[in-house]
């Protein structure tokens, strides 16, 4: 089953002249689709899989668009899955090219989106279309999942299309997330876990008074200095063998008036966990406002679990794509579990094994963003060897 499956794609591996990958990522980054508008970009690839014989399900909330499309009824069932949105351009004037017409520049495709994951999107539709061009009676179903919320509050996106999924029991065997997990070369990593998710909004109370005038008032800064200077250099836990050591890191910082005589009258910290499975969301929280308590300050949070962690193991989906990224880009890829996180968290409550694998992460996020030219062409190739690996009879 992990042997490489011969070329399909009559080129050359890294081959990218009159790529349709290529060009469907062209059409796909041309789509301004800052999220959660997904500017038409599901519709066009549901025509292109509806033609292959997939079922359409398009899945609209509260102005999100979502589409599920499957490929056969039989089990098990393999997902590709993925977001059409995109974030903001930032200063279209501190771009070299315009971000949504997609343009060439010293060998790479240049573009918002390019990287995520527009491009990954494009070698899966290709990847899919190939696959079920010569296999007349694959061994399993093949599903799409895409959403446009991805980017955004994550709220109306896959969650939605993963409660559908679990109240009708269609569970997903293997999914593939879109997401550039690449680093320096296209295939020199995979994630199959990301940690979790913990954000706080810290309000310590103080007294406002006149800064001339300092034993009349009480400076919440100065009270909650030594509690921060603690709480970041607190060992939270030490990891696993799978995952980095949970970090807590302050964001946002802010108190007074503006003014320069004025002691403030509380100040405000915004901070987040990233946390390790041998930390949990309610471990963290009661530990975090024991140091505040015995600091002696007047405090309140507002917590946030923006994900849980999650870790697929080294199961058959693993060593699939790793022989698969290996048989068309020569890269031994890393297994993780860094990064930020992903729609993984809330698949994996459908999923029984589910990895992220795509372009190199280099510029995603960042003014002008973009990819080897010849990325399109190798996911599409690594993507339909993982089709042939896991679902060829």
């Amino acid at each position: 089953m992990l042997s490489a499956p011969p070329s399909r794609s009559g080129r050359s591996p890294g081959g990218h002249a009159d790529d349709p990958s290529l060009a469907l990522a062209r059409t796909l980054i041309a789509r301004p689709s800052i999220t959660p508008d997904d500017h038409g970009c599901q519709a066009l690839i549901a025509e292109r899989l509806a033609a292959c014989g997939f079922t359409i399900e398009p899945i609209v909330c509260a102005g999100v668009t979502n589409l599920w499309a499957r490929h056969g009824t039989q089990t098990p069932l393999f997902c590709f899955a993925g977001h059409t949105d995109v974030v903001p351009t930032g200063p279209l004037a501190q771009w070299q090219t315009p971000p949504f017409e997609p343009t060439q520049i010293d060998g790479c495709l240049a573009g918002r989106g390019a990287s995520d994951m527009k491009c990954a999107i494009a070698a899966m539709v290709v990847a899919a279309e190939r696959f079920l061009a010569r296999t007349s009676s694959p061994a399993g179903s093949i599903a799409f999942l895409l959403t446009s919320d991805e980017e955004g509050n994550a709220v109306d996106g896959t969650v939605r299309v993963v409660e559908r999924l679990r109240a009708r029991n269609e569970r997903i065997d293997w999914c593939v997330i879109g997401e550039p997990t690449s680093v320096e070369q296209l295939g020199d990593m995979l994630k199959n876990g990301r940690r979790g998710s913990l954000s706080g909004r810290l309000v310590v109370a103080g007294r406002q008074g006149h800064i001339a005038y300092p034993h009349l008032a009480r400076n919440p800064v100065h009270l909650l200095a030594p509690a921060l200077s603690e709480l970041a250099a607190t060992e939270w836990d030490q990891g696993t063998d799978d995952f980095q050591p949970t970090s807590w890191q302050v964001s946002n910082l802010h108190a007074g008036t503006g003014a320069t005589n004025i002691i403030p009258g509380e100040v405000e910290v915004l901070f987040n966990f990233r946390f390790a499975p041998s930390s949990s969301a309610d471990s963290l929280r009661q530990r975090l406002e024991a140091v505040l308590v015995r600091h002696g300050l007047d405090f309140r949070i507002d917590w946030t679990v923006g994900a849980q962690p999650f870790h697929t193991g080294r199961g058959l989906l693993v060593e699939v794509t790793l022989a698969a990224i290996a048989a068309v880009t020569g890269v031994s890829a890393e297994v993780s579990t860094t990064g930020g996180t992903s729609d993984g968290r809330f698949l994996k409550d459908v999923c029984g094994e589910l990895l992220e694998f795509g372009a190199v992460n280099r510029t995603a996020h960042a003014l002008d963003e973009r990819v080897s030219l010849d990325t399109p062409a190798l996911l599409a190739d690594v993507y339909e060897g993982i089709l042939e690996r896991l679902l060829t009879r």
